[in-house]
């Protein structure tokens, strides 16, 4: 078989593989809907399930620690809705330190699933046409360029921050080609306190689920609790500034 058909070859079965990874997204985002799975994970699905998710803590607690992280690690990597109610619901069962902990495994086993998926399938191939033929070609890569020498803090700010839905984060990590250490590291570390801080509101909601009120989750934009977290996005964006400072004084002298 000559080059050329090789290549042609290759090409077909990577985009093969790329179709098969996208029709079994769109499938399970059917299947999820088609079945209302959504009510499942809402504060309606917590409400009515709380006796039953202690319980399966109670009997078996690798168990449900297990099962828990599969439903939590798909719906991150699938980007399905409830994400939100998912780490109340670990708060609930696991308690705070521990369904932090957990959330944080799965949330970031998750992420690093769709940020691998999309890269693959659109990520190489959408930056690769750009560079090639767009007229946006060089200012993209300028973009990519400089999002990626400071990766670290700008991936940090966007974790701490709830700047973008997590998903975006996710899809936009892959698509300007930030490395996958640094892409799983930001986001283990990033989200840590956001997480720790929903574990602990649904550690206590069963006072409010007995009551039929829902948690205030508007403690996330309270300054108290928001401040340190943009003190930390501060920190995070320390080598850019300092970065940038440098740069200024060397242009000056």
């Amino acid at each position: 078989m000559s080059d050329n058909n090789k290549d042609v070859g290759n090409a077909a079965t990577s985009l093969g593989k790329r179709l098969a990874l996208i029709g079994a997204f769109a499938a399970l985002i059917a299947v999820f809907f088609a079945y209302d799975l959504e009510a499942l994970i809402s504060y309606q699905g917590l409400a009515e399930n709380e006796a039953a998710l202690k319980r399966a803590v109670a009997d078996n607690r690798l168990v449900a620690i297990l099962a828990y992280m599969a439903v939590y690690i798909t719906a991150v990597a699938f980007s399905l809705p409830g994400a939100l109610w998912l780490s109340l619901a670990g708060g609930l069962m696991f308690g705070t330190w521990a369904g932090g902990l957990i959330i944080i495994f799965a949330a970031t086993i998750g992420a690093s699933g769709l940020f691998v998926a999309a890269r693959y399938i659109v990520g190489d191939a959408l930056r690769a046409r750009a560079r090639a033929g767009s007229k946006w070609g060089p200012s993209l890569q300028k973009f990519e360029a400089a999002f990626n020498r400071d990766a670290w803090s700008y991936m940090l700010i966007l974790r701490l921050l709830p700047i973008f839905p997590f998903f975006i984060v996710n899809l936009g990590g892959a698509l300007v080609g930030v490395r996958f250490p640094v892409f799983l590291l930001t986001t283990f570390f990033g989200i840590m306190p956001g997480t720790f801080v929903f574990a602990s509101i649904g550690n206590g909601i069963s006072v409010l689920l007995q009551a039929g009120q829902q948690p205030d989750l508007s403690v996330m934009t309270d300054p108290q609790m928001l401040g340190p977290l943009v003190a930390l996005a501060l920190l995070s964006l320390a080598p850019v500034l300092w970065r940038k400072f440098n740069g200024a004084k060397e242009d000056n002298s």
